[in-house]
């Protein structure tokens, strides 16, 4: 057993010479016999040792003991402890978790603390290959996800340094023949037999009949997740390039918008990965009835046929189809009061929310008209005129039109997105009569002119 954890150790670069290296230790034959491992490689690797051990208060006395245990051991063994004894049960109460993501949340409050106070460059875990099978059987039954089936890592960054798992090339039943022949005699929780616990049954009822087929399953299972692990830290890379290409962000309204083709021309695997990418910016937490079923719907949406699609994910978050674009937004964060109504003196200059500002002159001809620029006889219109966002009914007419039609319509026709419709400006005589859907159409006066003086409106863009 020594061998193989020292190959594994160095051909997973897991140590280095010199190095502050904190161990958790419960008590039990792992972190106990890690310790002790450790201990062993002490001189030849000049560590500094620094046992630290939890009382996560769930056992009462007995897990006090535990914590004791551990630090009579250090000394008799000369490491130094660090102990402490956290209330789980009050953590998880306040913050509404379960026991086991309670105590895991403190216990890691609590390493990163060290680390940081010892400026530690390795926290090493007792984790072994048997907790590796369990974890990956357990993300299969419950996961649909291909980036959570890779199981525990070898190593990875954490607060100071690194977290490092030497013992993931060897089995639980080696861990005690160790423990046995170095005369360790560590604590036992009860509640370890207990299958209740997800991982308990696994480790109980479902590991043992693999284990008839495969005894080896922790080195293929060890191997199959540092191969996951690659692949996914190789396609997340990828992913995150693909976002800085295609998705536009705005951080103060906490959206997200891309252009659908743009995205499609990417392979369907960086297409998942940036999608969760996406969510995971935009949600604080990631809620917990986020499911696979949320990334089918996402995809169903970029396949639709229908122009507009909207759906809901949880806490408010709307994803919405509008034509060629993808917008993902809060519901409670909609733009709300970025509706307008000002009054246009001749000549006059408006500012608009959004920075865009409409200019109006008075003017003895027509110049050359673009689609940022708009003329009308003086006395084909009503003054003052306005310029306002949409209304309930809006209607505008054009030379050439029979009759007149919706401004609902013309946005369909035109393509716009859902949500710029509500803030597009309009301008009108005051008589309500639509004379400029700005960068949309041009309205006719209904009125003649007999007149040869002329409004000029002239709108520039905020962002020009």
């Amino acid at each position: 057993m020594k061998n193989t954890i020292l190959s594994f150790i160095k051909g997973k670069q897991l140590l280095t010479m010199n190095a502050t290296v904190l161990v958790g230790v419960s008590g039990g034959p792992d972190s106990m016999a890690l310790l002790h491992f450790l201990k062993s490689l002490r001189k030849e690797w000049q560590l500094k040792l620094i046992a630290i051990s939890v009382d996560h208060q769930l056992r009462g006395e007995e897990s006090l003991e535990d914590l004791h245990y551990v630090k009579e051991m250090c000394k008799q063994w000369d490491i130094q402890f660090v102990g402490t004894s956290l209330d789980v049960p009050a953590y998880k109460e306040t913050h509404h978790l379960g026991t086991q993501i309670a105590a895991r949340e403190l216990r890691y409050q609590f390493f990163s603390e060290q680390m940081q106070r010892f400026n530690a460059t390795y926290l090493a875990l007792g984790h072994h290959g048997d907790d590796q099978v369990e974890t990956m059987l357990m993300e299969f039954v419950r996961s649909a996800s291909s980036n959570t089936l890779s199981g525990i890592p070898v190593k990875r960054t954490f607060a100071t340094g690194r977290i490092i798992r030497p013992f993931l090339c060897v089995t639980k039943k080696e861990i005690e023949a160790y423990c046995v022949a170095e005369q360790i005699v560590p604590r036992i929780d009860p509640s370890n037999n207990e299958i209740n616990y997800t991982r308990n049954y696994f480790r109980k009822q479902v590991l043992p009949l693999i284990k008839e087929k495969n005894s080896n399953i922790h080195t293929t299972m060890q191997h199959l997740s540092e191969t996951l692990q690659e692949d996914e830290n190789f396609l997340q890379v990828e992913a995150k390039n693909m976002v800085k290409e295609v998705v536009e962000t705005n951080l103060s309204n906490c959206e997200a918008m891309f252009e659908i083709n743009s995205f499609k021309q990417y392979p369907r695997a960086l297409q998942r990965r940036a999608f969760h990418l996406i969510l995971n910016y935009l949600y604080e937490d990631l809620p917990k009835n986020l499911s696979y079923v949320h990334e089918a719907h996402f995809f169903s949406l970029l396949q639709s046929e229908k122009s507009n699609v909207q759906i809901d994910f949880p806490h408010h978050l709307k994803l919405e189809k509008s034509y060629a674009n993808v917008r993902f937004y809060f519901e409670t964060q909609q733009e709300q009061g970025d509706t307008f109504h000002n009054i246009m003196e001749v000549p006059g200059k408006v500012s608009l929310p959004d920075g865009s500002t409409v200019t109006a002159a008075s003017v003895n001809k027509c110049t050359e008209e673009d689609e940022l620029t708009y003329f009308c006889s003086m006395d084909q219109v009503a003054l003052p005129l306005h310029i306002r966002t949409r209304q309930f009914g809006d209607k505008m007419r054009w030379k050439g039109l029979n009759g007149s039609k919706k401004v609902k319509d013309i946005f369909i026709d035109a393509k716009i997105p859902r949500n710029e419709r509500d803030t597009w400006p309009i301008v009108t005589d005051n008589n309500g009569e639509i004379l400029w859907l700005i960068g949309l159409k041009k309205g006719h006066p209904k009125r003649k002119s007999n007149t040869a003086s002329y409004i000029q409106l002239h709108y520039e863009n905020g962002n020009m």
